[in-house]
């Protein structure tokens, strides 16, 4: 999949574009839904299946106190929709100069830039441009003008439940991470760039990868089996998420942590992306390192037992 940041960029070669646009935090099912509308209509009229995103929520400009932690970090979720089979993602630099864009300047910019689009596929409720000036209405407006056509989509429903973001946040949040599979259409993980920590797993024979999940929501805390991948080889995972309550801290910072059984190298710098299996024990005060140290050889065992 070809990652653009500017509509020009595409070099479509005289094809059309079909387009589909959403911020698409998880990549659910009813994301997926827009984007295989857009790839089918892609290959029915020999266009280029363009998925257009933001690299940050539009809240974090235009309503600080209103973004919500998001489900999937940005590399986790480029990486779930060039698996549905996009040729190209338009990753738009969502900065305050670009709020101000209206949405009727938004799409005019868009077709003017790429040529010529075939089709706009969005959600049935899906607003955008300043002051969410945009929507499907002005979409078809503007399509019957220059000649795209426009899908909005219902939502998908599961269990009765319309799926969204906001239902998977609150799955995860409660630790039901089946609910957020099946509305993931994929099994839940926690994605983050591998940084520098303590080192106080190395202390304790125990080696983590310690995750930057800045913006995430996550699962309450407590220790977790796991599995990830790495160079197309897969290794059971004994992961912490919480304040390490045993550790001496004047400010005691939230860490996901991720041992990986039988790993031994350096992942500083990678993003690495954990599949989340059960939840062993909830997070506790342990009264000596030694006390812990036992401890994480149990959960170790019980990683062994169950992935």
């Amino acid at each position: 999949m070809k990652i653009i940041h500017a509509a020009n960029e595409l070099k479509a070669e005289g094809k059309k574009v079909c387009l589909a646009i959403g911020f698409f935090d998880g990549v659910h099912l009813g994301h997926q839904q827009i984007i295989r509308q857009t790839i089918s209509d892609a290959r029915q009229h020999d266009a280029v299946a363009v998925v257009l995103t933001f690299d940050k929520h539009p809240n974090s400009i235009v309503a600080p106190d209103k973004v919500p932690p998001l489900i999937y970090s940005l590399p986790q979720k480029l990486c779930a929709i060039e698996s549905l089979g996009a040729d190209a993602l338009l990753l738009i630099h969502f900065d305050k100069k670009f709020s101000e864009h209206t949405g009727e300047e938004f799409i005019r910019g868009l077709t003017r830039d790429f040529g010529k689009v075939h089709s706009i596929c969005v959600g049935a409720d899906f607003v955008f441009g300043h002051k969410r000036s945009g929507n499907v209405e002005l979409l078809k407006k503007l399509g019957s003008e220059i000649g795209f056509q426009v899908h909005g989509l219902a939502a998908v429903s599961l269990d009765g439940e319309v799926v969204s973001s906001t239902r998977i946040r609150e799955t995860i949040r409660a630790g039901n991470f089946d609910a957020a599979s099946q509305m993931l259409g994929r099994t839940y993980a926690i994605s983050g760039r591998v940084v520098e920590g303590d080192k106080l797993g190395h202390k304790l024979g125990f080696p983590t990868a310690n995750l930057d999940a800045t913006n995430l929501i996550l699962p309450p805390n407590g220790v977790y089996s796991g599995c990830t991948k790495l160079k197309g080889q897969f290794y059971r995972v004994a992961l912490n998420i919480g304040l390490r309550p045993t550790v001496a801290s004047a400010k005691p910072q939230l860490r996901v942590e991720a041992h990986l059984l039988d790993f031994d190298g350096n992942l500083y710098g990678e993003d690495l992306e954990v599949e989340i299996g059960e939840k062993l024990r909830d997070e506790r005060k342990f009264n000596s390192p030694n006390e812990l140290r036992e401890q994480i050889s149990k959960d170790v065992s019980e990683v062994r037992k169950l992935v």
